[in-house]
């Protein structure tokens, strides 16, 4: 008997061994499938612990939700390797879709999930504009590079070598090629800037790689898994101004510039808003054709370039088949890149809990004085009241009763102040506080801050912005300032055609107060001013399909998906 025993348990430990060792490299190989779309089957599962964990702590009603959704996430993606696959969490509103925990953007840490790209379809509506196969297929591609030649692989360690120590580009024997984006200005410039320019990298097959200043390392997560955007701290051209130019390059006409040889491996671009116009041919097909065989590009700028990219005719192609509806550009890469950090996530989330959830209607009222010093404070406001009356996005006053009325079904709208004065949303509340309307609508009115003036490298100040930005995306109307970076932020990210209130200057009066946007795109507001054989560009219209002139700035000009 004992004899029989001891035979059965080696039978059973035979079998545990045999199964151990077919399942082990299953697992291992359906890892290493899917390492390269955007999340590991392993890392699935703890960093949804993570999520759970930080989510029942945080008293989040949605703690359960999130754990089933990413199962159905987890389930729809092991069925295939296709990158046409729209279980990309960050390109589609779908909650099935949340499955791509990223990480923190704090160089220090790569472990910490992303929560807001695991709740942040519970507070928006389902998207209207779905990302073409085609736009997924160049993501995950890009999403591989990044993953082979990003920051701390032996790929970018060699490139870099290689970069370094060569004179010239055609010596080069560098693995990959990078593009550093270096956004300046405001938030909102540097925003636009970092999407025009990744757009740029996936067209050229370049890593990007983004200089954040000290005060943005915490406001977004990372967008690409197991890696970072961040440009490292001794990369070797930090001190970018030692770099050869673009610009004198191309105005040095005694030099042969489609010569390889003469090029540096490392070339310096400045695409900001500049009187000189540096950019002039950098849509042109000789600059692209030169300018691809320079290994290492650093690109400074403010400005949202994209329309100048579609104008050149190769990456037109692209842009077309990668955005079937062309002015949704910002809307993928804005919800692909950015999404608030963990901290900034907690703010959002406690004011729109708090003031936004139970409104029958959102009104995002952006407010930004260029000139507040002459200005006059009176002038603003009859424009924001000319506007949002007029047009019914607020209602009147009922001038007949003095105290409101309640009925069982009343509605509330909500109106989200977003202003650096505390001003115009205060007037606003006083305005409809405790006072009945003609359409027997309740309105409340709040402001997240109030700054008083735009604050440079400062962090805190930078968190409030992106807090704003996000929280208008999710309102229902917008309306906005002309030529606010600000706004464009908030009517892309939201999928929203915007109200422009007129761009006061001095004690000026307008009528209309406000016009709606044809589009969902920035303005591009210093666009190229020469074709490519070097004549001045009279018409964008009718020279390039798909290419307006914009409403809120008369030199500028941004994509629409119609051109009747």
């Amino acid at each position: 008997m004992e004899i029989l025993q001891s035979v059965m348990s080696s039978k059973k430990l035979t079998t545990l061994i045999i199964v151990f060792f077919i399942a082990f490299p299953i697992a291992l190989t359906a890892n290493l499938m899917f390492r390269n779309s955007r999340f590991s089957i392993f890392e699935v599962f703890s960093e949804n612990k993570v999520a759970m964990k930080n989510a029942s702590l945080a008293n989040d009603p949605t703690s359960t939700s999130v754990f089933s959704e990413n199962k159905v996430a987890m389930k729809n993606a092991s069925l295939t390797n296709d990158p046409t696959s729209t279980s990309n969490a960050s390109l589609t509103n779908d909650p099935t879709s949340t499955s791509n925990a990223s990480l923190t953007n704090d160089p220090t840490s790569t472990s910490t999930s992303c929560i807001s790209r695991l709740q942040s379809h519970l507070y928006r509506k389902p998207s209207p504009h779905k990302p073409s196969p085609y736009l997924i297929y160049k993501l995950r591609n890009y999403e591989e590079l990044h993953t082979r030649c990003g920051p701390n692989t032996r790929a970018y360690r060699r490139s870099m070598m290689n970069i370094v120590n060569s004179n010239n580009s055609s010596g080069n024997a560098a693995m990959c090629k990078y593009l550093v984006c270096v956004p300046v200005n405001g938030l909102g410039n540097q925003m636009i800037s970092i999407a025009a320019t990744f757009l740029y990298a996936v067209l050229t097959d370049r890593v990007l790689l983004v200089r954040f200043g000290e005060d943005k390392y915490h406001l977004f997560c990372e967008p690409f898994l197991n890696s970072t955007w961040i440009l490292p701290k001794n990369f070797p051209f930090w001190n970018y101004k030692l770099v050869q130019t673009y610009q004198t390059i191309i105005l040095n006409k005694d030099r042969g510039i489609n010569s390889k040889q003469d090029l540096p491996s490392t070339l310096f671009l400045n695409l900001q808003h500049t009187k000189n116009h540096p950019d002039k041919f950098f849509h042109c097909h000789h600059s692209q054709h030169l300018l691809s065989n320079v290994p290492l590009l650093i690109l400074k700028s403010d400005q949202y370039f994209v329309p100048a990219l579609f104008m050149n005719p190769s990456f037109n192609s692209e842009i077309t088949k990668m955005f079937r509806e062309r002015d949704t550009v910002f809307y993928h890469l804005g919800r692909y890149l950015f999404h608030p950090s963990n901290e900034v996530w907690g703010l959002i989330r406690k004011f729109y809990e708090e003031h936004l959830s139970k409104a029958d209607e959102r009104i995002g009222l952006q407010i930004r004085v260029f000139a507040p010093d002459s200005t006059p404070q009176e002038a603003v406001m009859d424009l924001i009241l000319s506007c949002t009356i007029k047009n019914k996005l607020l209602p009147e006053l009922d001038t007949q009763n003095s105290m409101p009325y309640t009925t069982k079904n009343q509605s509330l709208k909500v109106v989200l102040v977003t202003s650096l004065n505390e001003e115009y949303g205060e007037n606003l509340r006083k305005m409809y506080e405790n006072k009945a309307t003609v359409s027997g609508e309740v309105v409340r009115v709040y402001q997240a801050s109030h700054e008083e003036h735009q604050k440079h490298h400062d962090k805190m100040h930078n968190m409030k912005a992106w807090m704003e930005m996000y929280l208008l995306s999710l309102c229902d109307v917008l309306v906005t300032t002309s030529a606010s970076t600000f706004g464009y932020v908030a009517q892309s990210l939201g999928g929203l055609r915007p109200w422009l209130l007129y761009k006061l200057t001095n004690n000026a009066t307008h009528f209309p107060a406000c016009q709606r946007d044809f589009s969902l795109e920035p303005c591009y507001h210093i666009p190229p001013n020469h074709y490519c054989n070097g004549n001045i560009i009279k018409d964008y219209v009718s020279t390039f399909l798909y290419l307006r002139g914009c409403n809120d700035f008369s030199n500028g000009v941004k994509l629409v998906n119609d051109t009747s």
